[in-house]
């Protein structure tokens, strides 16, 4: 059967009667740019966070950058350095850069692909002024020791949970180790809007007010204290959206663990398979991704049986041109396992003959 890595029309068929009573209440009422929609939606967010505040804005992208920029941690034209991953997507680098810093890259942890907390000690400089952890696939990088090692050297920390959409860290949720935790809302994310979003959240007031003035760049507030800013804002349609699929967030997360862990099970006596460490964490499987030495081959494999695949991400960040620095150190772990990695499909509309059918086509992959 064919079976698509990502089917997103499921979840709208579930919710189009909600969807579009929400559409038509945006509608009529005049108000299509930060109105009460954005304001309920910046509340409910914030809740479901267990966060004091949040903001929101157009992107993931911009949530990272403006949460950069109004913590403090980057300032234009300093060469301030910011460690985080090299395995995530570029857009992570690239808020790091837009903010006005240097990313710098410390190798991951060869079990749960986040940045590995000793490497992170091994590029800090005298100009290192923030790390950005990636909680990649839906599991949380090894916060404590982060945060360890951010206070030891008086660093920020900025957490990148465009794919942890209510993860936590032992008992703590994502933003509770960091100054701030920001958010990408692309709509194949576990809460995704229909057009892009993001938002950032803190427990410190005066960082999201900061936000807010940064995301109307050209208005009387930030003008007046001398920021410059961008223009990014969430429109009211998408917040209407968000705040309708976040009733079922939860559900949709302990599907997504049910589903993965039909997959774990599945691939339990297959040797070559390495399949997501899950640990005491709640991994939330924005992605399941397996390891395999023949990747590319069991993707034509699979492909073969109409089972759509990708990879997140093919090509590591200090490898790319406009991230890559002259005194870059080997990334050893990254750049092996950059080459094994495989995401299969899984979302929480997806049926359990559709999940009992990839793992039998994995299964019986023979190289």
């Amino acid at each position: 059967m064919p079976i698509p890595f990502l089917d997103l029309k499921r979840q709208y068929v579930e919710l189009q009667v909600e969807i579009a009573a929400v559409t038509a209440r945006v509608l009529s009422s005049g108000i299509y740019v930060l109105g009460p929609e954005v304001e309920g939606f910046e509340k409910d967010w914030a809740d479901f966070c267990h966060a004091a505040e949040a903001a929101a804005v157009g992107s993931g992208t911009d949530a990272l950058t403006l949460a950069l920029i109004a913590s403090g941690a980057v300032r234009k034209d300093r060469g301030d350095e910011v460690i985080t991953s090299p395995l995530t997507s570029p857009y992570t680098a690239l808020s790091i850069i837009n903010a006005g810093g240097v990313p710098v890259f410390a190798d991951i942890d060869g079990a749960t692909y986040t940045i590995d907390p000793a490497e992170i000690e091994k590029v800090i400089s005298s100009r290192t002024r923030a790390i950005v952890p990636v909680h990649l696939y839906g599991r949380m990088a090894e916060m404590t020791a982060i945060s360890e090692i951010a206070a030891r050297h008086r660093l920020i920390i900025i957490e990148d949970a465009s794919h942890a959409h209510g993860s936590q860290f032992g008992e703590k949720p994502v933003g509770a180790y960091a100054t701030a935790a920001t958010f990408s809302f692309y709509p194949t994310k576990n809460l995704g809007a229909y057009g892009d979003g993001g938002a950032v959240i803190s427990n410190d007031a005066g960082l999201i007010r900061q936000v807010r003035n940064l995301r109307q760049g050209g208005h009387t507030p930030a003008l007046g204290e001398g920021i410059a800013g961008s223009n990014s804002r969430l429109d009211e349609f998408q917040a209407a959206i968000l705040r309708v699929k976040l009733k079922f967030l939860k559900t949709w997360n302990a599907r997504r663990q049910q589903l993965a862990k039909s997959y774990t099970e599945g691939f339990g006596l297959s040797p070559l398979i390495v399949a997501p460490v899950n640990g005491a964490h709640a991994h939330l499987y924005h992605l399941y991704v397996i390891q395999h030495p023949k990747r590319d081959r069991l993707r034509e494999h699979l492909l073969a049986r109409g089972i759509e695949t990708t990879v997140h991400y093919p090509s590591l960040l200090h490898r790319q041109t406009l991230f890559r620095r002259p005194d870059q150190a080997p990334l050893p772990v990254a750049e092996k396992i950059v080459g094994n990695i495989l995401s299969l499909p899984l979302y929480p509309q997806m049926k359990d003959e559709e999940v009992a059918a990839v793992i039998e086509a994995v299964v019986s992959f023979q190289g």
